[in-house]
């Protein structure tokens, strides 16, 4: 098996772990930064709505294979509410997202990335996520401070979610690299698994045993030639061979 040039990453479940997700404790805290609120809404009738909101606009982005921006998402949610903040946009997405979710690097994570700089494969990651490129960077570097990504790629700044090629394309024009040259690791089966096939790119489908909050476990291995690991300890001896 021949050493890729680079990495591309998925990032939930894979590079960050996100155990659960409140959005009440994170409209909670945007809330205590509110300078208007008309209506003297709750932060469960906030959370209520923006539930309702996301589910309704979902049906028709998602359900095209293409993105939400959180960042026009929360403008429009608390807008149409009246809400105003003395929050910058992207402050209010990261106090959301840093008490909805807080996260942490998936088991051995670290160890694998300074692996990877050691023997000069270059990494960048590739996500399906509504909260904007910023943002996913600031989390990143915060929870994986030893990173070395040349680039960050959020679905939301991008219009299509994997496994649309067109998000794998740009990437690798980004790394000036060929399919061939690049491996991508992630833990959707049709999303990373197929994408990266699809396009040409050799997966390596990463199943860990912790338990995902938002998505239903795969039971059917992926009907293309890949790399299946349980950890991040595994690709590193792989690649030691």
């Amino acid at each position: 098996m021949k050493k890729p040039e680079m990495i591309f990453f998925d990032y939930g479940h894979t590079l960050i772990y996100e155990p659960e997700f409140d959005g009440i404790c994170g409209t909670k805290a945007v809330m205590e930064h509110a300078l208007k609120n008309p209506d003297n809404l709750t932060v469960d009738v906030i959370n209520k709505r923006s539930l309702e909101m996301f589910e309704d606009i979902g049906k028709t982005v998602r359900s095209q294979g293409m993105e939400i921006h959180n960042l026009m998402f929360q403008r429009l949610l608390y807008e149409s509410l009246g809400i105003e903040l003395s929050l910058t946009p992207l402050e209010c997405e990261r106090i959301f997202w840093d008490n909805a979710s807080p996260g942490k690097a998936m088991p051995y994570a670290k160890d694998m990335l300074d692996y990877l700089e050691s023997q000069s494969i270059r990494t960048g990651v590739i996500s399906n996520i509504a909260f904007s490129g910023e943002a996913l960077k600031d989390r990143l570097d915060k929870l994986l401070p030893n990173n070395h990504f040349e680039f960050v790629i959020a679905s939301s700044e991008y219009v299509y979610r994997k496994p649309h090629p067109l998000i794998f394309e740009v990437a690798l024009q980004k790394a000036c690299l060929r399919k061939e040259e690049v491996w991508f690791c992630g833990d959707n089966i049709q999303a990373d698994i197929l994408g990266a096939h699809n396009v040409g790119i050799f997966p390596v489908w990463y199943e860990s045993d912790l338990v995902c909050s938002y998505k239903q476990k795969e039971q059917t291995n992926p009907s293309c030639d890949h790399l299946h690991i349980m950890s991040w300890l595994e690709l590193i001896q792989i690649l030691k061979v």
